[in-house]
This record gives structure tokens, sequence and C-alpha cells, in this order.
């Protein structure tokens, strides 16, 4: 089993391991299909492993082959070798020759096709081809006829000359427009270079505003960043301004709304009170002369307070500014007038609180604010 392929190809690669079963399935597939594939010899391979009588004759398939090869060239080793090698059989050196008869079997077809068809025409042609030559010819029109095909034969040569004429007038012409835009591009291609080795004029001039206008760039980046962080801080100041305002806004009202309720609640303890003198209108006067004078006192108070809120704002917010100064004003009027009323409230009980000291709890309360 292992000669025989040699025999064929001595280059032939078979596995030679038969230690185990399936070792021995697998040689006996490839020596199989090693003879399929070179020689186009069929063995069967159970008749093969069974190695008896069967498989003698499976052998004697291949053997005859190289017997007979031997036998028709016994005196010639060197053709001996040429018919062993030409026994080799390799596929991808016949696949031009598959494309080719590829090739003719589809030209064969379209050929036997357009045969069929003038096949079918013989009929009509063979009558025609019958009357032609049963008809006979007269000298003088097969004379015309033949100088009418000569003079258009000759009209044919003419023309081919005309055109043959023309192609090479057109040649010319195409090699002068040539020749000329060559020397057209090398002009072109001197003044480039030219151009590119003079200097412009313009351009010191040009790199001098680039660098002024690089300058003024930065310059101007600069102060727009500046004016960011100005706008930022600003509004933080702003913020700042409006919080403390109305912080302060918010205290004024719960002091005004503390001091109300303490004159309703002092209001109804002097209600059960019964003698009501002249002092009374004495202390309201001079009560009124004090608020007065205590009034111009608590207007630049408010101004002091609420003017330096408002500066930093716009003009919008100055209005409101002074809108909530005058508002403040109101408040004091409105404390004024609760505090004279705790002030006759004490007077109506006979503290014996004298002019002088009312006042002085005015101003301080007026103060205050």
């Amino acid at each position: 089993m292992c000669l025989v392929p040699q025999r064929y190809d001595p280059n032939v690669e078979l596995p030679m391991d038969v230690d185990t079963e399936q070792d021995r399935v697998l040689f006996i597939k490839s020596v199989a299909q090693f003879m399929a594939t070179k020689a186009h010899i069929k063995l069967n391979t159970k008749k093969l492993y069974g190695a008896d009588g069967y498989a003698v004759k499976e052998l004697l398939k291949v053997t005859s082959v190289l017997y007979s090869a031997m036998k028709t060239n016994t005196g010639n080793e060197a053709a001996e070798e040429s018919n062993v090698n030409s026994l080799t059989f390799d596929i991808s050196s016949r696949i031009s020759d598959l494309k080719a008869s590829r090739q003719l079997a589809s030209e064969i077809t379209s050929r036997g096709a357009a045969l069929y068809d003038l096949l079918g025409k013989e009929v009509e042609l063979r009558e025609l081809r019958t009357n032609a030559i049963a008809k006979p010819l007269e000298l003088n029109e097969l004379e015309s006829g033949i100088k009418k095909s000569v003079a258009t034969v000759k009209d044919d040569i003419k023309k081919t000359n005309q055109m043959l004429d023309n192609i090479a007038s057109d040649e010319a012409n195409l090699e002068a427009k040539i020749d000329k835009k060559k020397q057209e591009l090398e002009r072109n291609q001197k003044r480039l270079r030219s151009l590119e080795t003079v200097r412009p004029a313009y351009m010191d001039e040009y790199e001098k505003l680039e660098e002024e206008l690089k300058k003024v760039y930065e310059t101007f980046m600069e102060k727009h960043r500046n004016l960011a962080y100005m706008e930022q801080l600003l509004e933080d100041i702003n913020r700042a301004e409006r919080d403390r305002f109305e912080e302060s806004e918010a205290t004024i009202r719960n002091m005004q709304t503390t001091d109300h309720s303490r004159g309703i609640d002092a209001g109804n303890e002097l209600g059960d009170l019964d003698d009501v003198g002249d002092d009374e209108d004495e202390i309201v006067v001079e009560a009124n002369n004090a608020r007065q004078a205590t009034r111009p006192q608590a207007a630049e108070a408010g101004s002091r307070v609420f003017g330096s809120m408002g500066g930093g704002l716009d003009s919008d917010e100055d209005e409101s500014g002074s809108l909530s100064s005058g508002e403040s004003d109101i408040g004091v009027d409105d404390d004024d007038d609760e505090l004279l009323d705790d002030d006759d409230m004490d007077d109506g009980r006979g503290e014996g609180r004298d002019d002088g000291s009312q006042a002085n709890s005015l101003n301080d309360s007026d103060n205050d604010f």
C-alpha cells in the first residue's frame, strides 16, 4: 500500500502510522483519495481494510496500470519516467482549458441558431438562385453594373483619402495648438517664479498693521474681561444692597407692628380712666411741637440709611429708594402718634411726668428708628 502511491508520485506524503485502528482507517482513506485524484482509479476502502483476496483485487487495479506502462517502455528508463510523470494530473493547469471550452460551447449554440434560421430561408433563396442562374446575361447590363460598382468604389476611395487628408491637417492644427499652450505655460511658470521671488511693496505695511491689530485685539480682550469682571462685581454689590435694604425694611415693619400693638394695649387700659383735664391738651400740643421738631431729624436719618443703599442702582432703583424712604417717614409719624398716645395714657394715669421728659422720650424713639 505504501509503495504503489510512491510509484505514481515519489513526493507523496501519507500518514505511515498504522498502530491503532483509527490510524489504519486514516491511512486507507488517504491512499484511496490519492489514487482517485492522481490516477482516476476508484478503490473500495472496505475491501482494502479487510486485507484479504478482495484487497488484492483492488490493488491489481493500480498495479495493472503500472505494469502496462512498464511493459510498453521496458527499454528506455527516461521514457518510463516520462510516462510516470504523464500520469500525474493537476486540475489547476486545466482551468484555462475549461474556460476555452465554455466559450466554444456558447459560440456553438449561437452559430447553430443562426444556421437554423438560414436553413429556414433556404427554400426562398433556392428559387431566387435558380432564377438568377437561368436568366441569360446581357453584356451591356453587365458592363454597366460593373462600371457602377467601380464608380462607387472610386467614390469611397476619394472619401477615405479626404478623411485622411483632414486627419493630417487636424493633427497639424492640434500640434500647433499644443505647442502654443506649452509656450504659454512656460511663460506663466516663469512669471510665477519671478513673482514668488519678488517681495511685494505693501508687505512691510501689511506686517506692521498685522502687529498693530494683534496688540489692539489683546487690549480689547483685556478690557472686555475687565468689564465683565466689573459688571459681575456691580451685580454682586447691588444684590447685597438689595438684601440689606429688604432686611432693614423688614426690621422697621416689625418694629412698627410691635409699637402699634403696644399702643392698642395701652389704649385699652386708659379706656377705664374718667378724669381727663386740660393738662392733656397741653401735653398734646407740646407733643405735636416735639414731633415737628424731631421729624426733620428722622428724615435725615432715613436719607442717611437709604441713600447709601440706592447709590449704586439705576434710576428706577433710586425712585424705589426714595419711595421707600417716604414710606419710612410715614411709618415714623405713625410711631410718633402711637408714642403720644402712650404719653397721654401715662399722664392720665397720673405718673407726674413733666413736658421735658415727654419730649426727650419722643426724640429717643425717633432716633432709634
